[in-house]
């Protein structure tokens, strides 16, 4: 069964791709009491392409948001493989932007934007968060945007 948040993702033309999974030793998720902590994910779409590259170097304000747009899928597609259904997140309480960035680059809270319009679009108000957006002078596997998060769960 489609949870709602996955109902709005299709009619916003986008689907969860498989969670990805860990890298290095760490797990994706922990699950302590009614809060989920997602591992931080980077801009890799489901065909396992990787938006790599610096913001204010070669990538745009846009690019940026694309990239986090494709994390918060990624933090939603982990949500789900913890949970079983998307349905039972309460609220995204926290979400952290890194943004790999040039020095003279300041338009991190933008680039991250585009995870939290997608929170938004896909949960409504249980979308509303927290947040920090922090420049980086580089992320794994050159990665433009890498975001973790904390849900509260039922």
């Amino acid at each position: 069964m489609m949870s709602d948040i996955e109902a709005r993702l299709s009619a916003l033309g986008l689907a969860l791709p498989p969670a990805p999974q860990p890298v290095a030793n760490y797990v994706p998720f922990l699950l302590a009491g009614q809060q989920l902590f997602i591992s931080g994910q980077i801009a890799k779409g489901a065909d396992g392409r990787i938006i790599t590259g610096t913001l204010g170097a070669g990538l745009d304000v846009a690019s940026g948001q694309e990239a986090a747009r494709l994390c918060a899928l990624n933090i939603l597609a982990q949500a789900k493989a913890a949970l079983g259904d998307l349905g039972r997140v309460k609220q995204i309480l926290r979400l952290t932007g890194f943004v790999a960035s040039a020095p003279n680059f300041h338009d991190q809270p933008l680039v991250i934007n585009g995870a939290s319009d997608l929170m938004g679009a896909a949960l409504g108000d249980r979308g509303k968060h927290t947040r920090s957006s922090v420049g980086v002078a580089s992320l794994p596997a050159g990665a433009a945007v890498e975001i973790d998060a904390i849900l509260l769960v039922e």
